[in-house]
């Protein structure tokens, strides 16, 4: 898994350390690691806006040295970054973005579209706006996986697939073919499986345990009900029962609107951070 560009997208409270750790890894591994620092731009006042015709913005007198303060600091930020990645002899580069949080998505799928793969720093889970967009930019707007709660530069020796034989499974598959070649033991595991030619096909898994097979990797096929529990919850337990170091699944495989309003496995999964999962839709 070298030669790949790493898409790591953090804000300015991401700990120095967590930095140092990815640019360590980065040089050892021979990966570009593109960093966005994402933050969001000041916001007006609510007293800045006027009602038309019957009053125009009030905009503060100060309102320009407050954005250029806030820009001078995100740039300061990013080129202490950029001091952590020289001092690793880590290929890569920092990008500073700060804009509304609408805006945040289409910044990141511009960015993810060059990369290889997509990770958020743990803190980011902190700011739940720039969390969510970045996550759908990679997600909705890019061809690329997105991974939580582990670095994509760390090995993974046993890997869980949650498989469905769904267009967002096969593209997760798809996405994690290097980490999955890498692995010790793969384990393709499928949840209340519907057994027609129609859906799943008679023997749900065997195609893709097969063509993994076919690309050198370990596999075991494991069938499972559910018993009526949540599916990311059994996820979650099957992965730990096989002793998987991270999980690779397509994502809201339902609606989006559905699974945000209802929850969902997709939910489940990006809401736990006891698992290392890696996503793509």
């Amino acid at each position: 898994m070298s030669n790949l560009t790493s898409l790591f997208l953090m804000n300015a409270d991401t700990p120095d350390e967590t930095i140092r750790e990815m640019a360590e890894a980065a040089a050892s591994t021979h990966t570009h690691l593109s960093c966005q620092l994402l933050g969001p731009a000041p916001a007006l006042p609510m007293y800045a806006y006027g009602v038309p015709p019957y009053g125009g913005m009030n905009i503060p007198d100060n309102w320009a040295e407050l954005v250029e303060e806030a820009h001078q600091k995100h740039r300061a930020r990013a080129e202490e970054i950029e001091t952590f990645l020289a001092d690793a002899n880590a290929p890569g580069d920092v990008q500073p973005v700060l804009c509304v949080p609408a805006e945040m998505k289409r910044q990141v799928a511009r960015r993810a579209r060059v990369c290889d793969i997509a990770y958020l720093a743990d803190n980011l889970r902190g700011t739940p706006d720039i969390f969510r967009e970045a996550a759908n930019g990679v997600l909705f707007h890019s061809p690329i996986g997105l991974m939580l709660n582990r670095s994509p530069m760390a090995p993974a020796e046993r890997i869980f697939v949650a498989w469905d034989s769904s267009e967002a499974a096969a593209k997760a598959v798809h996405v994690g073919l290097p980490q999955l070649k890498a692995a010790k033991e793969v384990t393709i595991g499928c949840f209340d499986p519907v057994m027609t030619e129609e859906m799943q096909g008679v023997d749900p898994g065997t195609d893709v345990a097969a063509w993994l097979s076919h690309h050198g990797c370990h596999v075991t096929l494991s069938q499972f009900p559910s018993g009526g529990r949540e599916i990311g919850k059994c996820i979650q337990d099957r992965a730990k029962e096989t002793g998987a170091d991270l999980v690779i699944m397509g994502s809201y495989g339902h609606a989006r609107l559905i699974e945000t309003v209802f929850g969902g496995t997709t939910h489940t999964m990006i809401e736990q951070t006891d698992m290392p999962i890696l996503l793509a839709h």
